[in-house]
């Protein structure tokens, strides 16, 4: 990391906290998670307007969504992430399309890439997980080329997954210090970590729907697949049974179906910035 962590007294030690996260999405598989989610790198692809031959960084891309959405682009993309497994299920995915993608494992909070180097930078529900979310943010604007724009898909505080948060973290507590990724979902913050190199910050605030055989079908797939959850059923062990119930609670309040299946909106700020 770029900075030091571990130096003052009561600081959140970044490194422990990271350390944890990685090992979190590297279980289960969020791949099968991801792929249901490509609507939204596809929309944030033309919302940013690519233009073919840009050349794009996905950072936190996990499977590659807007991988994916930028290389059906003609852009030439750099799809990095810090979960090795994850980069080779984007790799399956490129090449039955046929495309030519780079594929590099990257820490979001020190980008092995030298300053300017992309035309676009692009985040789909990744770089927003990060512990230290300035230091993340200004990594984005560093390898971002000078009038150059950085695309981001941040679930917010009040929708569906920024509570489901709220439920996790009121079985396992996050670590103190630690500010919340929904923040990256909220223009305060944004305008926050953005401003002081951005020209504009353009946010729009969308949905996602997640579609599920029931409410079951969903508990039991982010329990089975999808890191965070995995990993807080699994330590909480004979507690698990209160999670679910709450999970279950927050699934029939947002959920809108009325014939056993989940539609559940979810909303997310679709963020556009560029850079001075």
């Amino acid at each position: 990391m770029n900075i030091a962590t571990k130096s003052t007294p009561g600081a959140v030690d970044f490194d422990a906290v990271k350390a944890k996260q990685q090992m979190a999405w590297a279980s289960g598989n969020y791949a099968t998670i991801g792929t249901t989610l490509q609507i939204v790198g596809e929309d944030l692809c033309e919302t940013m307007d690519l233009r073919s031959g840009a050349k794009v960084l996905d950072v936190a891309a996990g499977n590659g969504n807007a991988t994916l959405a930028a290389a059906r682009r003609f852009c030439h993309v750099t799809s990095s992430d810090y979960v090795e497994h994850l980069l080779e299920k984007g790799r399956v995915r490129a090449e039955a399309e046929g495309h030519t993608i780079t594929y590099q494992q990257a820490d979001a909070e020190d980008l092995p890439y030298e300053d300017g180097t992309f035309d676009a930078v692009v985040s789909t529900f990744g770089v927003m997980f990060t512990p230290n979310q300035q230091q993340a943010a200004s990594e984005l604007l560093r390898v971002c080329r000078s009038d150059g724009k950085i695309g981001l898909a941040n679930w917010t505080p009040d929708g569906f997954i920024g509570h489901l948060f709220k439920t996790l973290g009121g079985h396992i507590p996050p670590a103190p210090g630690l500010r919340s990724p929904a923040l990256w979902g909220t223009e305060n913050a944004l305008h926050e970590m953005f401003d002081a190199q951005a020209t504009s910050i353009g946010v729009t605030f969308k949905t996602f729907v997640f579609r599920y055989l029931s409410p079951d079908h969903f508990i039991d797939v982010f329990r089975t697949y999808y890191g965070p959850v995995h990993k807080a059923f699994q330590a909480l062990g004979d507690g698990s049974p209160a999670l679910e119930a709450d999970m279950k609670a927050l699934i029939e309040r947002f959920n809108t179906a009325t014939d056993g299946t989940m539609v559940v909106p979810s909303e997310y700020a679709e963020v556009v910035i560029r850079k001075a």
